[in-house]
């Protein structure tokens, strides 16, 4: 504890927070307020990784003999910690990653959740018995924990999405290394903290904080059974390229283009205010977050003027909060000048906000409209407060529109009509869909995934999330 609170440098490898061995540290800065810094960590490399790989090797074999129910009961102390730090830990999550009090409230609640419904699991973990081919002999399957995991998580949810990685990890018998991202170390060393306190044993769970150096020597260590991974298409494919050649499990959730389909019989005030809390909620810096709007010609009009009011009367600071960094916020003014080249319009925002703010990365909250469909900034994603407006000519239209980017996080559609709600479902190329309500988000116990190139390998926050922790085995006894 006053490791941490001391805003050490430290990693934590085999039960003891420890400095990086390259000595090197990065600061941590309040992207609402640059003046505000939360200390410097560890910037650690490959020594690091093979010590934290090397401690979670030698603790799998008593952590993996435990079983499930005994392994639960360390997460259900671990729960309860989460609880009495809550207040605590959603302070810290909104001073490092930058999203409001409100919105890092609401992640601590998921993380809760989650942690909740894997110690749950923990008498769900079975196999099957089978009918054997021979009289005297039982036949069944069951699962085993692959081994030892690497768990590379995103700044965007800094407690709930590493939550939904640690806790399944550890209820299934792996071991782990837990390497955040470099953007929030603390929330990471603060979760950490949890289950150390919990009175996980030694060497199960490890945190190397550092960057591409650290993730890089992760992937590559042979007694890495699988990696888990959240962020971006481009490092999630040189994950899986470097894993391929000696067959490492690879779970990885990755980018999307998510849109919201307004037909027109749809309910213009919910959508839009769906619509606003889809793409405007922490900044749209969300995988599930709403980029494209694409709404019937018929009502494209009556839409936009709802939507631009309601967007106009957002304020920076109060509403929404600021981007992540400097070059997030870079890349989102870059993306909407880009746009107006191709002909998009600013209806609302398109730039730096900074009025009445402390110095951070504000943007305004931006509408774009008249955006063609097949423009890069309604194919690419963006991670940013701003949302593109496409017409589309009907039904068809509007689904093929939403299906012609190469991701697949999510998918939502607003109309009156049972027929084609259903129909939108059936239709739609997303992993998680949404029928006349907000398109982001799902429940602790429901999958947390996509398609096409948002998701490669189980689903997580589900019980189908055992399929990466876990291997099966089949075993036929006779007597």
């Amino acid at each position: 504890m006053a490791a941490i609170r001391g805003r050490s440098t430290q990693n934590f490898i085999g039960g003891r927070w420890c400095p990086p061995e390259s000595g090197r540290t990065r600061p941590n800065i309040n992207p609402a307020d640059v003046s505000d810094h939360l200390g410097d960590f560890a910037e650690s490399g490959g020594l690091d990784v093979d010590n934290a790989v090397a401690e979670a090797t030698a603790a799998l074999p008593e952590w993996k003999a435990l079983g499930p129910i005994r392994r639960a009961e360390y997460l259900r102390v671990a729960e309860r910690l989460v609880e009495e730090r809550a207040e605590d830990l959603a302070v810290t999550i909104s001073r490092e990653q930058g999203k409001l009090l409100k919105e890092a409230r609401g992640e601590v609640k998921r993380a809760l959740a989650i942690i909740d419904f894997t110690a749950g699991e923990a008498r769900r973990l079975n196999g099957v018995t089978t009918p054997a081919e021979e009289l005297r002999t039982l036949s069944y399957t069951f699962r085993a924990p692959i081994g030892v995991v690497g768990l590379i998580t995103p700044w965007n949810f800094p407690l709930a999405i590493p939550m939904w990685k640690i806790a399944p990890a550890l209820l299934a018998g792996c071991t782990a290394i837990f390497k955040p991202s470099p953007l929030t170390p603390l929330t990471a060393a603060l979760l950490t903290e949890v289950f150390a306190d919990a009175g996980v044993p030694t060497g199960v769970l490890n945190l190397v904080q550092g960057d591409i150096a650290a993730g890089e020597a992760l992937v590559a260590n042979p007694l890495v059974a699988g990696v888990s991974f959240t962020g971006s298409l481009a490092v999630g494919l040189k994950i899986h390229e470097a894993g391929a050649p000696r067959l490492m499990r690879s779970q990885l959730e990755l980018g999307g283009k998510n849109a919201v389909l307004v037909l027109d019989d749809a309910d213009l005030d919910k959508a839009v205010r769906a619509t606003v809390i889809g793409a405007f909620g922490q900044a749209g810096q969300r995988c599930s977050a709403t980029s494209r709007v694409i709404v019937d010609t018929k009502v494209k009009e009556a839409f936009l003027a709802r939507l631009v009011a309601e967007v106009s009367a957002l304020k920076p600071g109060e509403d929404v909060c600021p981007v992540v960094d400097e070059q997030r916020m870079n890349t989102c003014l870059n993306a909407i000048a880009a746009a107006q080249e191709t002909g998009a319009k600013v209806a609302v925002g398109g730039l730096r906000a900074t009025e009445g703010l402390p110095e951070g990365f504000y943007i305004q909250p931006t509408v774009l409209a008249d955006v063609p469909w097949d423009s890069e900034i309604a194919q690419e994603e963006i991670f940013g407060p701003v949302l593109s407006v496409i017409d589309c000519d009907g039904f068809d239209d509007a689904i093929r529109i939403s299906n012609s980017v190469k991701y697949g996080m999510s998918g939502t559609v607003f109309t009156a009509d049972i027929t084609r709600a259903f129909e939108a479902l059936d239709r739609l190329e997303a992993g998680m869909l949404h029928v006349n309500r907000p398109g982001v988000g799902a429940y602790a116990h429901l999958p947390h995934m996509g398609s096409k190139l948002s998701q490669f390998g189980p689903p997580e926050c589900s019980p189908q999330v055992w399929d990466f922790y876990t291997e099966w085995r089949s075993a036929c006894i006779t007597y």
